[in-house]
């Protein structure tokens, strides 16, 4: 048994995660601020600190509860929000990660796997799917800062021996995922249709994401853990869908049309998005298990549910 902290542990993938690792038998730790996380999302099982990652109090967690592993998933995770207020995406993605890392070594954490973006890193890539060795080229502060955190996780392994694993997500969906945010468009169209509510597309519908099951990216954050690999690896499922299809996914699920409007297009939004795995397969044994069409029948009766 290990000693886990999750950070953003009260979130949409956080506490999913928790909740997995607490199966496996582990003893689990959440720092949330719950300004996004909800509480009624926290495990029972888990001690809870509701406190920001930015806070000086944050040593005296790590002091107190000599952690063996972090999983560091608190973050601003609005890419239209860190557009307009930059400064606070870099006091939380940045700053705030740092508090975390400089924690990690100073009390001698094993190892920290961090939630990295894959969607948002590599910009508007040359090559689909994209795999690592892409140059990082982020179009927005979120990107921006999600990279820089890399920068500062590899400096503090090659300066001070302090292991991790960079997991740059894809678009992540599934249940528990806010009726809101960047990379919520299942959760949201889903959510609409229950509500017999509108939903809106931006463009014509046929810009493509690569969207992975919430469950497959907590496989690949215990694998991580487990693994000896340091360094930076893509979690999607290497498949483009475009929003159209997506759209009608939910619908072959749901038996209805969805009410759909379409509005002008986004400026500045990436095209296509689709992630390489082939380097996730080969260093932690990695690959999606779950399809769009299953991924969203389970999303669908999470949110009948919870709507």
């Amino acid at each position: 048994m290990s000693k886990i902290l999750v950070t953003g542990g009260a979130g949409f993938i956080g506490s999913n995660l928790v909740d997995k690792l607490i199966d496996l038998g582990n003893e689990v730790v959440v720092i949330d601020n719950l300004y996004s996380g909800k509480k009624e999302y926290l495990n029972p099982q888990a001690k809870f600190y509701n406190l920001d990652i930015s806070d000086s109090k944050v040593e005296e967690v790590f002091e107190t509860e000599k952690f063996d592993y972090v999983c560091h998933l608190a973050a601003q995770i609005d890419v239209r929000k860190s557009v307009d207020d930059m400064e606070f995406d870099n006091q939380v993605n940045v700053l705030g990660g740092l508090n975390i890392l400089k924690n990690c070594h100073q009390f001698n954490v094993k190892k920290i796997v961090f939630a990295s973006s894959g969607g948002a890193a590599y910009g508007f890539p040359e090559q689909i799917p994209t795999s690592e060795d892409h140059l990082t080229y982020p179009v927005s502060p979120y990107g921006i800062n999600k990279v820089s955190f890399e920068k500062y996780l590899n400096y503090y392994y090659k300066i001070f021996g302090q292991k991790y694993t960079a997991l740059r997500l894809a678009n992540v969906y599934g249940p528990r995922q806010y009726k809101g945010g960047e990379a919520g468009v299942i959760a949201i169209f889903t959510s609409n249709a229950i509500a017999k509510k509108k939903s809106y597309i931006y463009g014509d519908g046929l810009q493509t994401r690569d969207y992975v099951y919430v469950d497959d990216v907590v496989s690949a954050f215990v694998l991580a853990l487990k693994s000896e690999f340091v360094g930076d690896l893509n979690i999607g499922t290497g498949v483009e869908k475009s929003l159209l299809e997506v759209v009608s996914a939910i619908e072959n699920c749901l038996g209805e049309k969805l009410d759909i409007e379409h509005q002008d297009a986004k400026l500045g939004e990436e095209r296509r998005s689709c992630l390489n795995f082939d380097k996730a397969k080969e260093k932690i044994n990695w690959q999606s298990e779950v399809n769009l069409e299953e991924g969203i029948k389970r999303t669908i009766e999470w949110a009948k549910n919870n709507n």
